[in-house]
């Protein structure tokens, strides 16, 4: 005859059985302990120190560590320690000793009937999830009845049946951690090799050289004959790294413009909901890992715009405060405040895309890094980015270079989403 009389929440194998939880143990039934009655080294769990949803002990505190006012409920080893508060949270563990938890807690005891490892499983399990959701009392701090508790559905197997069912969760659990190890160490693995291919295309060895690309110098050279003038080849041996001979080593400043943003003030003053006011950009506009800005989220009066900088699409932004250093392509025109740097590229030299995996690489953050002043808040000065150098590419391979970066990209990206399923 069943032990449990309620409609059963799914059909269970013959030789196991559905009974009511307080017939396994004396749900609800504790020992108490006052503060007093607590030895100073002894264990003091509260409900903070469990993991949600997986039930890890996140650290073990005890009485000389923590004050303690309140009466607590005692546990021994071998207990299973069950929240009845928030159960949704899924804190649940068996206790490894002996010690006082607090009364939002309720220590399990199976007297032998029941694996305390396989109690623990089935009160985490999804079923006993759905029963305590319905039956929980209180809006903000949901709680289980202790008359709920003792009917809740149990379902039993054989003694020896529950051994061998532990002993296959902790080995899937196992197997799954080690994955989810995989997961983080093939991540940080992808990060790594996109540094590295911008590493390669800075230096000319992505893509193989076309000898009928015409020369980064003849460009730069069509362009401002006097700015190629004041180069000599003793400047070579300064340079990072070689590069191939048909590209160049340039300042940034030299051939694109670059200036810092302004901030009228109180910006109060000037911030309007009007829809034809000017886009007001900041760093809360952008996403993160994110190439584009599209649109803001503030505007300001048009005549705020004296007090700031305007920039228009396709500029590049470079964040020159706090996490300074990080390109972004605009796709709207607006304003900037001070916390940015733009650098309105010169197109027949630079490839949009091009430039931003540049300002994106290792070696460009490396010398915005070298250059940043400030000894509480680093920040880049416009002066000094102009000054730093950069490897320039003819502008047919420039192109060549993002579309095999962008290839190598979408593949990194396609793991990476893999990874998240």
């Amino acid at each position: 005859k069943s032990h449990y009389q309620n409609e059963v929440p799914f059909e269970v194998p013959e030789n196991w059985e559905w009974v009511k939880l307080g017939y396994l143990c004396d749900y609800g039934k504790n020992e108490k302990a006052s503060p007093s009655q607590v030895n100073e080294n002894a264990w003091i769990l509260d409900l903070e120190d469990i993991e949600k949803d997986t039930g890890k002990l996140l650290k073990r505190v005890h009485k000389n560590e923590k004050e303690t006012k309140s009466i607590r409920n005692t546990f021994k080893k071998g207990d299973v320690l069950y929240s009845k508060l928030r159960t949704y949270l899924n804190k649940v563990l068996v206790a490894d000793f002996e010690g006082y938890c607090t009364t939002e807690i309720l220590p399990l005891d199976f007297n032998g009937f029941v694996v305390p490892e396989f109690a623990r499983h089935v009160l985490m399990s999804n079923y006993f999830l759905e029963y305590t959701a319905k039956c929980c009392y209180g809006v903000k701090m949901p709680r289980l009845g202790t008359n709920d508790g003792r009917n809740a559905p149990f379902s039993l197997p054989p003694l020896a049946e529950q051994h061998h069912i532990v002993s296959e969760i902790e080995r899937y659990f196992a197997l799954i951690d080690e994955i989810e190890a995989n997961k983080s160490d093939l991540q940080t693995a992808i990060t790594q090799t996109k540094s590295k291919v911008l590493d390669l295309a800075v230096r000319g060895k992505l893509v193989p050289q076309d000898p009928n690309d015409e020369s980064a110098s003849v460009v730069l050279e069509r362009i401002s004959k006097e700015q190629k003038a004041q180069k000599t080849t003793a400047d070579k041996f300064h340079y990072p790294f070689e590069v191939p001979e048909n590209w160049e080593w340039c300042k940034l400043g030299e051939v694109n413009n670059i200036a810092r943003g302004g901030s009228p003030r109180p910006i109060k003053h000037f911030l309007t909901k009007n829809p034809d006011g000017v886009n007001w950009i900041k760093i809360g506009d952008t996403e993160k890992g994110g190439k584009y800005i599209y649109s803001t989220k503030e505007k300001i009066i048009k005549e705020g715009i004296k007090y700031s900088r305007f920039v228009n699409v396709d500029d590049f932004l470079l964040t020159n405060s706090m996490s300074f250093g990080r390109p972004y392509i605009l796709k709207t025109d607006g304003c900037i405040h001070d916390g940015w740097l733009v650098i309105s590229i010169e197109k027949k030299i630079l490839n949009t895309d091009y430039m931003y995996y540049l300002l994106s690489s290792h070696f460009m953050f490396s010398q915005f890094y070298n250059s940043a002043v400030g000894s509480t808040v680093k920040n880049l000065k416009t002066e000094s980015v102009c000054l730093l150098f950069f490897p320039l590419p003819p502008l047919a391979e420039q192109k060549r270079i993002v579309f095999k970066v962008e290839e190598i990209f979408a593949q990194l990206d396609m793991i990476e989403e893999a990874l998240k399923a």
